[in-house]
Protein backbone atom coordinates (compact mmCIF):
# COMPACT_ATOMS: atom_id res chain seq x y z
CA UNK A 1 0.00 0.00 0.00
CA UNK A 2 2.75 2.57 0.77
CA UNK A 3 3.96 4.39 -2.83
CA UNK A 4 6.01 2.45 -5.21
CA UNK A 5 7.35 2.60 -9.19
CA UNK A 6 3.40 1.95 -10.26
CA UNK A 7 2.17 4.80 -8.31
CA UNK A 8 5.22 7.00 -8.16
CA UNK A 9 6.35 6.75 -11.61
CA UNK A 10 4.29 4.83 -13.83
CA UNK A 11 0.54 6.04 -12.93
CA UNK A 12 1.62 9.83 -12.84
CA UNK A 13 3.25 9.23 -16.28
CA UNK A 14 0.55 7.92 -17.96
CA UNK A 15 -1.90 10.68 -16.75
CA UNK A 16 0.20 13.31 -17.66
CA UNK A 17 0.23 11.79 -21.37
CA UNK A 18 -3.63 11.24 -21.09
CA UNK A 19 -3.32 15.20 -19.84
CA UNK A 20 -1.35 16.25 -23.18
CA UNK A 21 -3.91 14.56 -24.87
CA UNK A 22 -6.69 16.60 -23.07
CA UNK A 23 -4.62 19.56 -24.01
CA UNK A 24 -4.92 19.37 -27.77
CA UNK A 25 -8.72 19.41 -27.85
CA UNK A 26 -8.78 22.96 -25.82
CA UNK A 27 -8.21 26.48 -26.80
CA UNK A 28 -8.14 29.54 -24.35
CA UNK A 29 -11.46 30.47 -24.79
CA UNK A 30 -12.23 27.63 -22.81
CA UNK A 31 -10.14 28.76 -19.82
CA UNK A 32 -11.97 32.12 -20.14
CA UNK A 33 -15.21 31.22 -19.79
CA UNK A 34 -14.43 29.68 -16.79
CA UNK A 35 -13.38 33.54 -16.01
CA UNK A 36 -16.37 34.73 -16.73
CA UNK A 37 -18.66 31.95 -15.29
CA UNK A 38 -16.88 31.49 -11.91
CA UNK A 39 -19.93 30.14 -10.18
CA UNK A 40 -18.65 26.37 -11.74
CA UNK A 41 -15.74 27.02 -9.55
CA UNK A 42 -17.01 28.24 -6.65
CA UNK A 43 -19.56 25.42 -6.71
CA UNK A 44 -16.95 22.46 -6.82
CA UNK A 45 -14.73 23.96 -4.10
CA UNK A 46 -16.66 24.10 -1.63
CA UNK A 47 -18.40 20.72 -2.52
CA UNK A 48 -14.52 19.18 -2.16
CA UNK A 49 -13.82 21.45 0.64
CA UNK A 50 -16.77 21.02 3.14
CA UNK A 51 -19.51 18.86 1.71
CA UNK A 52 -16.90 15.81 1.44
CA UNK A 53 -15.75 16.20 5.00
CA UNK A 54 -18.89 15.75 5.95
CA UNK A 55 -20.15 12.90 3.97
CA UNK A 56 -16.86 11.40 5.65
CA UNK A 57 -18.09 11.98 8.88
CA UNK A 58 -21.31 10.94 8.27
CA UNK A 59 -20.32 7.40 6.72
CA UNK A 60 -18.13 6.73 9.92
CA UNK A 61 -20.96 7.54 11.97
CA UNK A 62 -23.62 4.98 10.20
CA UNK A 63 -21.03 2.05 8.51
CA UNK A 64 -19.33 -0.07 11.76
CA UNK A 65 -15.45 0.40 11.58
CA UNK A 66 -12.18 0.29 13.32
CA UNK A 67 -11.18 3.63 14.70
CA UNK A 68 -7.99 3.72 12.30
CA UNK A 69 -10.21 2.19 9.50
CA UNK A 70 -11.94 5.44 10.16
CA UNK A 71 -9.43 8.05 10.24
CA UNK A 72 -8.67 6.51 6.99
CA UNK A 73 -11.81 7.11 5.34
CA UNK A 74 -11.83 10.54 6.57
CA UNK A 75 -8.16 11.33 5.36
CA UNK A 76 -9.63 9.86 1.56
CA UNK A 77 -12.63 12.40 1.91
CA UNK A 78 -10.38 15.52 2.13
CA UNK A 79 -7.95 14.74 -0.47
CA UNK A 80 -8.35 16.48 -3.48
CA UNK A 81 -9.02 14.87 -7.39
CA UNK A 82 -6.07 14.94 -8.88
CA UNK A 83 -5.31 13.82 -12.49
CA UNK A 84 -7.51 10.70 -12.48
CA UNK A 85 -10.86 12.88 -12.14
CA UNK A 86 -9.54 14.98 -15.17
CA UNK A 87 -9.27 11.62 -17.30
CA UNK A 88 -12.46 10.36 -16.33
CA UNK A 89 -14.04 14.04 -16.59
CA UNK A 90 -12.50 13.92 -20.37
CA UNK A 91 -13.53 10.40 -21.31
CA UNK A 92 -17.14 11.49 -19.39
CA UNK A 93 -17.21 14.20 -22.22
CA UNK A 94 -17.35 17.10 -19.02
CA UNK A 95 -16.04 20.49 -18.84
CA UNK A 96 -12.33 19.23 -19.19
CA UNK A 97 -11.34 23.02 -18.38
CA UNK A 98 -12.99 23.41 -15.50
CA UNK A 99 -11.87 20.06 -14.41
CA UNK A 100 -7.96 21.33 -14.99
CA UNK A 101 -8.81 24.44 -12.88
CA UNK A 102 -10.92 22.63 -10.16
CA UNK A 103 -7.72 20.38 -9.84
CA UNK A 104 -5.44 22.96 -9.34
CA UNK A 105 -7.60 25.49 -6.93
CA UNK A 106 -8.48 22.20 -4.41
CA UNK A 107 -5.06 20.42 -4.62
CA UNK A 108 -3.18 23.70 -3.90
CA UNK A 109 -6.13 24.70 -0.85
CA UNK A 110 -5.92 20.84 0.63
CA UNK A 111 -2.64 21.14 1.40
CA UNK A 112 -3.84 23.29 4.49
CA UNK A 113 -7.12 21.65 4.84
CA UNK A 114 -5.97 18.17 5.12
CA UNK A 115 -3.42 18.33 8.31
CA UNK A 116 -6.35 20.42 10.13
CA UNK A 117 -9.09 17.09 9.20
CA UNK A 118 -6.55 14.65 9.70
CA UNK A 119 -5.89 15.95 12.78
CA UNK A 120 -9.48 16.15 14.23
CA UNK A 121 -9.99 12.57 12.99
CA UNK A 122 -7.03 11.39 14.86
CA UNK A 123 -8.27 13.12 17.86
CA UNK A 124 -12.02 12.17 17.73
CA UNK A 125 -11.41 8.14 17.05
CA UNK A 126 -7.82 7.78 18.60
CA UNK A 127 -7.29 10.78 20.79
CA UNK A 128 -4.06 11.05 19.47
CA UNK A 129 -2.88 14.04 17.63
CA UNK A 130 0.08 14.11 15.21
CA UNK A 131 2.58 16.70 12.74
CA UNK A 132 1.56 16.42 9.23
CA UNK A 133 2.57 19.08 7.10
CA UNK A 134 1.92 18.77 3.35
CA UNK A 135 4.54 20.37 1.43
CA UNK A 136 3.05 23.15 -0.37
CA UNK A 137 5.96 23.68 -3.17
CA UNK A 138 6.38 20.01 -3.70
CA UNK A 139 2.84 19.37 -4.43
CA UNK A 140 2.54 22.67 -6.55
CA UNK A 141 5.37 20.97 -8.87
CA UNK A 142 3.38 17.58 -9.17
CA UNK A 143 0.44 19.49 -10.01
CA UNK A 144 2.83 21.88 -13.02
CA UNK A 145 4.29 18.66 -13.75
CA UNK A 146 1.44 16.14 -14.18
CA UNK A 147 -1.54 18.23 -15.07
CA UNK A 148 -0.41 22.15 -16.20
CA UNK A 149 2.45 21.07 -18.17
CA UNK A 150 1.41 18.88 -20.26
CA UNK A 151 -2.61 20.88 -20.56
CA UNK A 152 -0.33 23.74 -21.96
CA UNK A 153 1.69 21.90 -24.31
CA UNK A 154 -1.18 20.40 -26.17
CA UNK A 155 -2.87 23.81 -26.07
CA UNK A 156 0.48 24.97 -27.60
CA UNK A 157 0.67 22.51 -30.11
CA UNK A 158 -3.52 23.18 -31.19
CA UNK A 159 -2.42 26.74 -31.30
CA UNK A 160 0.72 26.20 -33.67
CA UNK A 161 -0.71 22.71 -35.38
CA UNK A 162 -4.25 22.69 -35.67
CA UNK A 163 -4.84 19.88 -38.47
CA UNK A 164 -2.55 17.88 -36.54
CA UNK A 165 -4.02 18.47 -33.03
CA UNK A 166 -7.36 17.66 -34.09
CA UNK A 167 -5.32 14.22 -35.77
CA UNK A 168 -3.72 13.41 -32.63
CA UNK A 169 -7.04 14.15 -30.48
CA UNK A 170 -8.56 10.98 -31.75
CA UNK A 171 -5.64 8.97 -31.05
CA UNK A 172 -4.85 10.09 -27.55
CA UNK A 173 -8.46 9.90 -26.68
CA UNK A 174 -8.47 6.16 -28.01
CA UNK A 175 -4.86 6.04 -25.62
CA UNK A 176 -6.99 7.46 -22.72
CA UNK A 177 -9.32 4.72 -22.64
CA UNK A 178 -6.18 2.04 -23.10
CA UNK A 179 -4.38 3.84 -19.92
CA UNK A 180 -8.00 3.21 -17.58
CA UNK A 181 -8.07 -0.62 -18.82
CA UNK A 182 -3.89 -0.70 -18.05
CA UNK A 183 -4.77 0.89 -14.79
CA UNK A 184 -7.32 -0.72 -13.55
CA UNK A 185 -5.33 -4.17 -14.75
CA UNK A 186 -2.51 -3.27 -13.10
CA UNK A 187 -4.05 -2.42 -9.56
CA UNK A 188 -5.91 -6.08 -9.58
CA UNK A 189 -2.48 -7.79 -10.09
CA UNK A 190 -0.97 -5.57 -7.26
CA UNK A 191 -3.68 -5.84 -5.19
CA UNK A 192 -6.07 -8.51 -5.71
CA UNK A 193 -5.04 -11.49 -3.51
CA UNK A 194 -5.45 -8.66 -0.89
CA UNK A 195 -8.96 -7.14 -2.27
CA UNK A 196 -11.29 -9.62 -0.16
CA UNK A 197 -10.11 -8.99 3.14
CA UNK A 198 -10.33 -5.36 2.28
CA UNK A 199 -13.77 -5.37 1.03
CA UNK A 200 -14.82 -6.71 4.20
CA UNK A 201 -13.23 -4.02 6.26
CA UNK A 202 -14.14 -0.96 4.02
CA UNK A 203 -15.67 -2.15 0.87
CA UNK A 204 -19.34 -0.34 1.93
CA UNK A 205 -17.48 2.89 3.12
CA UNK A 206 -15.33 3.33 0.21
CA UNK A 207 -18.46 2.72 -2.38
CA UNK A 208 -20.28 5.00 -0.47
CA UNK A 209 -18.17 7.61 -0.49
CA UNK A 210 -17.93 7.56 -3.78
CA UNK A 211 -21.58 7.14 -4.98
CA UNK A 212 -22.64 9.68 -2.32
CA UNK A 213 -20.10 12.29 -3.23
CA UNK A 214 -20.58 11.88 -6.91
CA UNK A 215 -24.18 12.25 -6.68
CA UNK A 216 -23.64 15.64 -4.32
CA UNK A 217 -21.33 17.07 -6.68
CA UNK A 218 -24.04 16.46 -9.43
CA UNK A 219 -27.15 17.86 -7.53
CA UNK A 220 -25.12 20.54 -6.08
CA UNK A 221 -24.16 21.72 -9.77
CA UNK A 222 -27.76 21.15 -10.55
CA UNK A 223 -29.16 23.46 -7.69
CA UNK A 224 -27.20 26.12 -8.96
CA UNK A 225 -28.31 25.82 -12.98
CA UNK A 226 -25.07 25.05 -14.02
CA UNK A 227 -24.77 23.23 -17.79
CA UNK A 228 -24.57 19.83 -18.26
CA UNK A 229 -21.54 19.76 -18.91
CA UNK A 230 -20.01 20.94 -15.78
CA UNK A 231 -22.59 18.87 -13.74
CA UNK A 232 -20.65 15.79 -15.14
CA UNK A 233 -17.15 17.37 -14.43
CA UNK A 234 -18.38 18.62 -10.54
CA UNK A 235 -19.73 15.20 -9.96
CA UNK A 236 -16.75 13.43 -11.31
CA UNK A 237 -14.17 16.18 -9.27
CA UNK A 238 -15.93 15.60 -6.35
CA UNK A 239 -16.46 12.20 -6.15
CA UNK A 240 -13.27 11.47 -7.47
CA UNK A 241 -10.46 11.15 -4.69
CA UNK A 242 -6.09 11.17 -4.48
CA UNK A 243 -6.12 7.84 -3.87
CA UNK A 244 -2.20 8.12 -4.19
CA UNK A 245 -1.88 10.83 -1.83
CA UNK A 246 -4.09 9.44 0.63
CA UNK A 247 -2.23 6.31 0.69
CA UNK A 248 1.07 8.79 0.89
CA UNK A 249 -0.75 10.40 4.05
CA UNK A 250 -1.72 7.46 5.88
CA UNK A 251 1.25 5.16 5.05
CA UNK A 252 3.71 7.38 4.66
CA UNK A 253 3.33 10.28 6.96
CA UNK A 254 1.29 8.82 9.45
CA UNK A 255 3.55 5.57 9.01
CA UNK A 256 -0.14 3.29 9.52
CA UNK A 257 -0.71 0.77 6.59
CA UNK A 258 -4.11 -0.09 8.14
CA UNK A 259 -5.28 3.61 7.90
CA UNK A 260 -4.01 3.02 3.94
CA UNK A 261 -6.89 0.46 3.49
CA UNK A 262 -9.33 2.79 2.86
CA UNK A 263 -7.77 4.24 0.25
CA UNK A 264 -6.17 1.25 -1.25
CA UNK A 265 -9.58 -0.29 -1.81
CA UNK A 266 -10.81 2.98 -3.21
CA UNK A 267 -8.01 3.22 -5.84
CA UNK A 268 -9.19 -0.07 -7.33
CA UNK A 269 -13.23 0.16 -6.54
CA UNK A 270 -13.49 4.30 -8.36
CA UNK A 271 -12.10 2.94 -11.59
CA UNK A 272 -15.28 0.60 -12.15
CA UNK A 273 -17.44 3.12 -10.85
CA UNK A 274 -16.44 5.52 -12.65
CA UNK A 275 -16.98 3.55 -15.75
CA UNK A 276 -20.29 3.32 -15.05
CA UNK A 277 -20.02 7.51 -14.60
CA UNK A 278 -18.35 7.68 -18.30
CA UNK A 279 -21.12 5.62 -19.76
CA UNK A 280 -24.27 7.57 -18.52
CA UNK A 281 -22.53 11.34 -19.21
CA UNK A 282 -22.08 10.26 -22.80
CA UNK A 283 -25.82 8.76 -22.71
CA UNK A 284 -26.70 12.37 -21.40
CA UNK A 285 -25.04 14.35 -23.41
CA UNK A 286 -26.09 12.11 -26.29
CA UNK A 287 -30.31 12.77 -25.20
CA UNK A 288 -29.41 16.49 -24.67
CA UNK A 289 -28.01 17.00 -28.34
CA UNK A 290 -30.74 14.89 -29.87
CA UNK A 291 -33.28 17.30 -28.41
CA UNK A 292 -31.58 20.14 -28.98
CA UNK A 293 -31.52 19.07 -33.12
Amino acid sequence: MQSNLFTAVLLPLALATVMLGMGLSLVPEDFKRITRYPKAVAVGTVCQILLLPLLGILITLVVPMQPEIAVGLIVLAVCPGGPSSNLITYLAKGDVALSVTLTAVNSIITVFTIPLFTNLALQHFLGTRAAIALPLGSTMLQIFLITLLPVAIGMATRHQFPDTARRLEKQMSRLAVGLLALIIMLLLIKEGSKLPGFLVQVGLGVVLLNLLATLSGFLAAQLFRLPLAQRICIAIEVGIQNGTLAIAVTAGLLNNPDMAIPAAVYSLLMYFTSLGAILSSRQAISRASALKN
